[in-house]
């Protein structure tokens, strides 16, 4: 039964990626069950036994990106011990994560995606200021260990993180991938150091 259950949820991820997957080539208007059916190798009337519709695919869409990043919290504080490893470790991550799913921009700043869906719009709300609070909860540790300066807002600073990606991914994702996020975030990486150190 375990075993079927996984399966279960590893064929719904593969879905949601699918899903991902489409719309960053061809967009939300093409995102339909057939398209997505066919990407995973399913016939539609399979997919319907994981998902409802397209909207139902959506969502699942953004439960994978907001457990994506918050496994991304999870295993760099797993690996490092220092605040500011901890953030560098992180904004590589976040990198990666955008390079690999070139969906999530379109995805989260599509405002079609939200037409009509204020509980998808609450919940997309929601995993950012949860990865947000564990980027805070970080910069916090820094200044208790006294890496990062005591003065410094922790909440806003991690906003500032959060910058030093979503302008850039979306010029890559304008840019169908020729704006190299990975090179913008190592540029400005020392910047986000000094503010946390030096002001």
């Amino acid at each position: 039964m375990a075993t079927a259950k996984q399966n279960t949820k590893r064929r719904q991820e593969q879905i949601a990626q699918a899903t991902l997957a489409l719309v960053a080539e061809h967009g939300l208007a093409a995102c339909n069950v057939a398209a997505v059916a066919r990407r995973v190798g399913l016939v539609p009337s399979a997919l319907y036994r994981h998902f409802r519709n397209k909207d139902h695919m959506l969502d699942a869409a953004v439960e994978v990106i907001q457990s994506k990043l918050l496994d991304n919290v999870r295993a760099v504080c797993a690996r490092q011990t220092h605040a500011i490893e901890r953030l560098h470790d992180l904004l590589q991550q976040h990198v990666q994560l955008i390079k690999k799913s070139r969906g999530i921009p379109q995805v989260i700043f599509s405002p079609d995606f939200y037409v009509d869906r204020p509980q998808r719009r609450a919940r997309v709300c929601d995993g950012i200021r949860q990865y947000l609070a564990a980027v805070a909860d970080m910069i916090r540790e820094g200044q208790a260990t006294g890496t990062i300066r005591p003065g410094l807002d922790a909440e806003t600073a991690a906003v500032l993180f959060l910058g030093l990606v979503q302008p850039s991914a979306v010029l890559w994702n304008l840019s169908s991938g020729k704006f190299n996020v990975a090179r913008h975030a190592e540029k400005a990486w020392p910047l986000f150091v000094q503010i946390l150190t030096t002001g």
